[in-house]
């Protein structure tokens, strides 16, 4: 197995330029005031197992760090579609700062300027994976999706853009905090482990060999 932290993440907050890209925290979900929080994940998985070998299965484990309520709510991890960035705003509040340059945003993937096709960000609308999400605590996703999504970004390393986080979006107060990558403490910063199986290890032998195998 080999476990990899976020090289890169973002939150998205429907206030439009308003981003979080250098900050301790993520949010996804809907606040107590009907605005939306998306939160943006990628993994460099390139070169990170052997050659040959087989991905046997993906999780991605994240700590909610603070919630409204201790309501389970489903949170759903969706393949992101184009390039994205994290710039340097930063704030440990729900609210975001004021986007910075290269910054993704609910209109831009790349701030100011760079639009995504539809505001709130460009993923697939099926999940590659979705847990139910309390409180406080750590909380692992996983599924054939994230194994899949994984498979491919090994053999085609141009393909991936991550994942994007998506919260319940149809009533209110269901967003949470979570751990990013610059969190102060490590247990919290989001994570994936890839469990693989090595390639067989064959091996040549000449006939002198083997004849002196056998005597």
């Amino acid at each position: 197995m080999v476990e990899l932290t976020a090289d890169r993440d973002n939150s998205l907050f429907e206030a439009e330029d308003f981003s979080n890209g250098a900050g301790p925290a993520l949010f996804a979900g809907n606040t107590g005031s009907g605005a939306k929080r998306r939160a943006l994940l990628h993994f460099d998985v390139s070169g990170r197992i052997p050659p040959g070998a087989r991905v046997d299965s993906v999780t991605l484990t994240l700590q909610v760090t603070n919630s409204p309520n201790d309501f389970s709510q489903p949170f759903s991890l969706h393949r992101v579609r184009g390039d994205w960035g994290e710039g340097s705003s930063i704030t440990s509040g729900g609210s975001g700062a004021p986007a910075q340059l290269g910054d993704a945003t609910w209109r831009d993937a790349f701030y100011p300027g760079r639009r995504w096709s539809s505001p709130g960000g460009d993923f697939d609308l099926a999940p590659s994976a979705t847990r139910m999400v309390e409180g406080l605590g750590s909380y692992t996703w996983h599924g054939l999706g994230l194994t899949r999504d994984v498979r491919e970004w090994l053999s085609q390393p141009d393909s991936n853009e991550g994942w994007l986080l998506h919260g319940e979006e149809t009533v209110l107060q269901t967003a949470r905090r979570f751990g990013s990558r610059e969190s102060g403490e490590a247990y919290s910063r989001p994570t994936i482990t890839i469990y693989y199986t090595p390639a067989a290890i064959t091996r040549s032998h000449s006939w002198g060999s083997l004849k002196a195998a056998y005597r």
